[in-house]
């Protein structure tokens, strides 16, 4: 039986053991792409760590400056992290820009380089394809069900409007 999207209650604050769930899923993406980078050198993975770096502050200074979580605690805990460090925004700026696939590129990245890293090293060297496919599987299975089961569906900026939500919902 679907459940409608009129029926889903949204939080206020998430529950502290979604934001764990939820940065666990993240910072093992994080750690698991940073040791395959590892495996091509310390220059490399510092390249990386820095690029991982850079989203997060654009994510904590740009986006979460404007929306609805900003001092509260959202999915990710981020809204609380943003509003100790950045003033709040616009919060009508948050939907002010039509979110596109070319949009998700940077983020895609996080995961796409230490996968393309990986294959290469499985074609060298083996014992690399348990950390692999594990950071596959953070990255498809675990985001989307920290995305679709635990955060973006109790979101109070979903209901607000979100691009994101748009983007990945355009049934509706």
């Amino acid at each position: 039986m679907a459940i409608s999207m009129d029926t889903i209650k949204t939080y206020e604050s998430y529950p502290i053991g979604i934001v764990i769930q939820s940065n666990f899923v993240s910072l093992g993406i994080y750690a698991l792409g940073l040791f395959i980078v590892l495996k091509l050198g310390l220059v490399l993975s510092l390249f990386y760590l820095l690029y991982i770096l850079a989203l997060e502050y654009r994510l904590i200074r740009y986006h979460c400056t404007t929306c609805y979580y900003w001092g509260k605690t959202c999915g990710f805990g981020k809204g609380r992290l943003s509003s100790l460090f950045f003033k709040k925004g616009d919060v009508a700026k948050f939907c002010a820009k039509d979110m596109t696939w070319r949009d998700m590129i940077p983020d895609i990245l996080v995961s796409l380089i230490p996968v393309v890293i990986g294959i290469t090293l499985l074609m060298i060297q083996f014992d690399i394809m348990l950390l692999l496919v594990l950071l596959l599987l953070l990255t498809t299975v675990g985001n989307g069900y920290i995305r679709g089961k635990l955060t973006c569906r109790f979101c109070k900026q979903r209901e607000l409007g979100c691009p994101a939500d748009l983007l990945f919902n355009q049934s509706k």
